[in-house]
């Protein structure tokens, strides 16, 4: 045993003996990389992917160490390159979802100005309050960095300026634009009854809210491609929940839903562009934000 400790206290000096900055700075790139994966891919099916082929790694690396199992393993040398291949199939929707959210981040430069006063948070408030209370089911994507012109031209025009009376007729039961979502930029209404990609991540299959409709699926998977907020109503209930960064939030209450609001809007007026670029990475970063409110 004691020479066991200092055989690894002698290579571990080994290593440290050898080390300089350029390795150092090696190491911290190779542990980013990892890291931003990591992140990414948290609360997804991927992760539930990567934990076991990470344990089907570290398996095949013991059973072909052993000297004993030749044809294992060059079978699982034989294999491996195939496997390296297979990686991005398998992870594809996480890949697409990673290159998208570092594509948009151009759209950050050039940030005009917002108009994010408290009127709008009282408005939005003040209009899911009313449909809660009457259970009428509601979708309000509330647009931030990311252009949702490509969801919005799936709906009808609106182009008002944004009022709790007008949230309310749109979402009146049997109304022509009470299905689908409402798009919801500064203090104006976009457009109507807008259709959203529905949620892929899987995520409402291991959750509590797994037996939701298409409106909470709708606002998961607009959550997963940008960084739009929805706030949702359900029918059934007149339950309030929120999604940002591919989470939800339910069973809200006003007060919270209030803070959870503002908490963004003044996270958009404040947050200088190297934030807004690791927000856009890294999604989930504010959403432990807004969940500690």
């Amino acid at each position: 045993m004691p020479n066991f400790v200092n055989n690894l206290l002698d290579y571990v000096y080994f290593l440290v003996e050898r080390l300089n900055w350029l390795s150092i700075l090696d190491i911290l790139l190779v542990t980013a990389v990892f890291y931003v994966i990591l992140l990414v891919v948290r609360d997804t099916q991927a992760i539930v992917l990567l934990r076991g082929g990470l344990v089907l790694i570290a398996l095949l690396g013991v059973l072909t160490s052993l000297e004993v199992l030749p044809a294992f393993s060059w079978l699982v040398s034989s294999t491996l390159p195939a496997l390296v291949l297979a990686i991005p199939v398998i992870f594809a929707p996480e890949i697409r979802r990673a290159l998208e959210r570092l594509g948009r981040t151009s759209t950050l430069i050039n940030k005009g100005q917002r108009s994010t006063s408290f009127d709008i948070v009282g408005i939005l408030v003040s209009a899911v309050t009313r449909l809660s209370n009457r259970k009428h089911g509601a979708l309000i994507v509330l647009q931030r960095s990311d252009n949702l012109q490509e969801y919005s031209n799936t709906g009808v025009a609106i182009d008002a300026r944004l009022t709790s009376e007008l949230i309310l007729q749109i979402f009146y039961p049997n109304t022509p634009l009470h299905d689908g979502a409402v798009i919801v930029k500064d203090d104006r209404m976009i457009a109507a009854a807008c259709v959203m990609p529905l949620s892929s991540s899987g995520s409402l299959v291991r959750s509590p809210e797994r037996e939701m409709g298409l409106r909470h699926r709708a606002a998961l998977g607009i959550s997963e491609v940008g960084d739009a907020v929805s706030v949702i109503v359900s029918e059934e209930t007149g339950t309030i929940s929120i999604t940002h960064g591919g989470r939800m939030i339910s069973n809200l209450n006003v007060e919270r839903l209030r803070n959870i609001l503002q908490t963004f809007y003044q996270a958009d007026e404040t947050k200088n562009i190297f934030s807004r670029i690791y927000s856009r990475l890294i999604p989930s970063t504010e959403q432990q934000r807004w969940e500690g409110d």
